[in-house]
């Protein structure tokens, strides 16, 4: 079923003219059908704040038809925010204390960017580690998104991240490598997933900390893994939740980068995105900026609109199908009071089994 637009946050308006399904609140409430209320710590830098919260929004509502959904943002107070931001954290998403007390049926962590190479010297360390202590005891399942996935590995299981030698950067073939779980279960065994980071956590880390891997890349690692329960902790090094230009607006954005002085070098192509056209377009882009910043002129506008249209996107079914699965596990687990994490036959400890009765 449908998300429910349960205030007034602009990228509930921004999906429905995309032709999402999206109910007003009161209409909702109207309607005898199961209620999921699913919390997004949105951790992401300003810029890429409401584009972050859009794409998790889209996901969640296009992936199960089994519920009506509730979406809860919220942030972290550590987080390092303009006034504009903070306001608009301030009108539309809801305080952690207000979460705590409500409950959840689960809960969406996303990433964000770091600037010290210990996470547990970043400003949001301790209180990333109180909303995830608080959802280890009281929320069904945790579906942690690239650096929340290395948080959560180094707090919870001593694996720290290790520095790649380059960023990986783009879009990589993965492979189904536990076909038998659920959450992966029904999906393509051979599927795609765009990457953007600097740091993984290994395949050989997961396993040692016991925990399961469910989709990797000989290219480009683990994308996918669970925690020992096979539920509680979901664990996403890519990016399924992207958007079609996600990976070209960042690859735009190096480039103006490069053109303002901040970075040295021209960016190269995230691997395996843009064709053939796609690449000569952007070389003769390059080759006028170059020779317009010799000349000391304003470099050319970026041909993003060029670009897109003859951009594909070979990842976003099976994300759907991925968290899908993932809600439908919640659905079937889950206690009815959402500050319950799990039915009365639910074994927390073993919650993919049940209890017999």
């Amino acid at each position: 079923m449908p998300l429910v637009a349960q205030n007034d946050l602009p990228a509930y308006e921004r999906l429905r003219a995309e032709g999402q399904n999206i109910v007003p609140g009161d209409r909702a409430v109207q309607q005898d059908i199961r209620e999921l209320h699913i919390g997004l710590l949105n951790m992401m830098p300003d810029a890429a704040l409401r584009a972050t919260e859009r794409q998790f929004l889209r996901l969640i509502g296009q992936s199960n038809q089994i519920a009506q959904f509730y979406v809860h943002p919220f942030s972290l107070d550590g987080l390092k925010r303009s006034d504009q931001a903070r306001a608009y954290i301030e009108r539309y998403y809801e305080p952690f204390e207000q979460i705590r007390n409500e409950g959840l049926d689960a809960l969406i962590v996303t990433g964000a960017n770091v600037t010290e190479p210990n996470l547990a010297d970043e400003p949001f360390w301790e209180p990333l580690i109180e909303v995830m202590d608080w959802a280890s005891e009281r929320v069904t399942s945790t579906l942690c998104s690239c650096l929340a996935t290395h948080a959560v590995m180094q707090f919870r299981y001593g694996q720290r991240r290790q520095r790649l030698p380059d960023k990986r950067w783009g879009v990589y073939a993965h492979r189904v490598v536990e076909r038998q779980h659920p959450l992966v279960s029904s999906v393509n065994t051979l599927f795609d997933v765009p990457h953007s980071r600097f740091n993984e956590v290994t395949s050989q880390q997961f396993q040692a900390a016991g925990c399961h891997v469910l989709v990797e890349s000989h290219a480009a690692g683990v994308h996918l893994a669970v925690s020992d329960d096979g539920f509680r902790l979901v664990m996403f090094q890519g990016h399924p939740e992207y958007d079609l230009i996600s990976l070209l607006k960042e690859y735009k954005r190096e480039v103006g980068r490069y053109i303002s002085g901040a970075r040295k070098d021209y960016p190269p192509f995230p691997e395996n995105f843009f064709n053939p056209k796609a690449k000569a377009i952007l070389e003769e882009h390059r080759n006028l900026v170059d020779r317009h910043l010799d000349r000391g002129r304003p470099a050319p506008e970026f041909p993003e609109a060029r670009i897109a249209a003859g951009l594909d996107n070979t990842w976003h079914d099976s994300a759907e199908g991925v968290m899908g699965n993932w809600m439908g596990l919640i659905y079937h687990t889950t206690h009815s009071d959402r500050r319950i994490p799990f039915m009365d036959d639910v074994d927390p400890n073993d919650p993919l089994r049940y209890r017999s009765s």
